[in-house]
């Protein structure tokens, strides 16, 4: 399905004001998961290895913003900092910035529903040009990275990514919180692991979206450079496939209220 224009607008509307956001850096990170809370849970569903998730098995890198685009949290799944991509540390956290930048209370939007607009003729192209705070995003020593004092954590990380890992949080009722993003294996790995944690984490209530299920899940359906719902992402080549995975997503973790 595809959102009414007014959704559109406001997000679009919300990114564009992500300067000032990003300017207020408002540091309240009391809504949103924790640095221990969201490593052990990232450490848990990363364990259940690429029969589950798809993939290559990789270790990830996970990290949480607050409504305000500022970083609360980065971890890592792996013993050390070393055993995951060193540029997906700073990808997780664009993704989250991206999640929680074109969401809203009432409507959500993951990095992954981005892609077919900001290829070129869509919609939304040129909004993957966007890039990080670059205060935050090369701010040392590498040997905080993805510790409780990670450098990025306490500023706001801007940025835009547009392929699958990033997805919005929200409260029981429906209340935006934030963004998580995971990135170190394909993309639609990414988005396979974000969504189990975000699952996990009981932050999933999506009020809508534009995939099946009014969910935020990754759409499937460019045929011929072109996608139907106007959404879509392409299938992932490394490892084993993570379509099928993700097509069960909201069958088997759905999204939506909770009572």
């Amino acid at each position: 399905m595809k959102p009414p224009t007014r959704y559109l607008a406001g997000a679009i509307s919300l990114l564009l004001l992500g300067g000032g956001l990003a300017h207020a850096q408002g540091t309240d990170c009391s809504k949103v998961p924790d640095y221990n809370k969201l490593k052990t849970t990232l450490t848990q569903v990363v364990k259940e290895g690429k029969d589950a998730n798809g993939g290559m098995g990789n270790q990830e890198w996970a990290v949480v913003v607050n409504r305000d685009g500022t970083v609360c949290a980065v971890v890592f799944s792996g013993p050390d900092r070393s055993k995951e991509w060193p540029g997906s540390r700073l990808i997780a956290a664009e993704k989250a910035n991206t999640a929680n930048a074109l969401s809203l209370d009432d409507f959500a939007l993951s990095s992954g529903n981005l892609y077919s607009g900001a290829q070129p003729g869509g919609s939304l192209y040129g909004l993957a040009m966007l890039g990080p705070n670059p205060t935050a995003a090369f701010a040392g020593p590498p040997t905080k990275f993805g510790q409780t004092d990670d450098p990025m954590v306490g500023k706001a990380i801007g940025g835009v990514i547009v392929f699958g890992g990033g997805l919005p949080l929200y409260t029981h009722d429906g209340k935006l919180i934030g963004g998580l993003g995971v990135s170190g294996d394909t993309s639609c790995t990414d988005h396979v692991i974000a969504w189990k944690v975000r699952n996990k984490l009981g932050l999933d209530a999506v009020p809508m979206g534009v995939a099946p299920g009014q969910s935020d899940n990754l759409i499937f359906d460019i045929q011929n450079g072109v996608s139907a719902s106007g959404f879509g992402h392409p299938t992932c080549k490394g490892g084993k496939p993570a379509e099928e995975i993700i097509k069960k997503l909201t069958d088997t973790m759905p999204t939506g209220p909770k009572k």
